[in-house]
């Protein structure tokens, strides 16, 4: 179990949103979102790829589930009208990498929770995202950020 907890910064991305239950839509999303960084040569070795689910399925209709797929593009880069943006707010989140399998993603949420009853942190109302990195998606590893603040 590899757990940290890092200070992100604020990060301008630009999005393709999925509503809908979560699963096979969620993959298109991304699909999409790649299709259009490789065409704009934002996949380069430096990129930097989210998954947002930013919505809680237990309390929200899956039918109106939102999930963002994300690329981080930096200030200056010259947005278009074929692709959402939006920005990602700084802050201190802990960091569980994780084998990108939804049994080891699954398995990683009950110990998430188990670090945080026992650190000094609590869980921050912002959303949660799975952080891709272009080793880590050669190497089918993904990072869970939970944003969390001091007790």
């Amino acid at each position: 179990m590899e757990i940290k907890v890092e200070s992100l910064p604020k990060y301008r991305i630009a999005y393709v949103r999925q509503v809908g239950p979560y699963g096979p839509g969620n993959i298109q999303a991304m699909e999409k979102l790649k299709k259009w960084a490789e065409e704009k040569n934002l996949l380069d070795e430096s990129a930097i790829i989210l998954g947002i689910s930013q919505d809680n399925p237990e309390t929200t209709l899956p039918k109106n589930c939102r999930y963002d797929a994300c690329i981080v593009i930096s200030n200056d880069y010259q947005m278009d009208n074929s692709i959402c943006e939006s920005q990602l707010s700084a802050g201190e989140y802990v960091i569980y990498k994780v084998k990108h399998t939804a049994k080891d993603i699954q398995k990683a949420w009950p110990e998430i929770f188990s670090y945080l009853q026992k650190s000094r942190y609590q869980i921050d109302n912002k959303p949660i995202f799975e952080r891709y990195t272009t080793d880590m998606i050669h190497n089918d590893f993904c990072e869970i950020c939970v944003a969390v603040k001091p007790i």
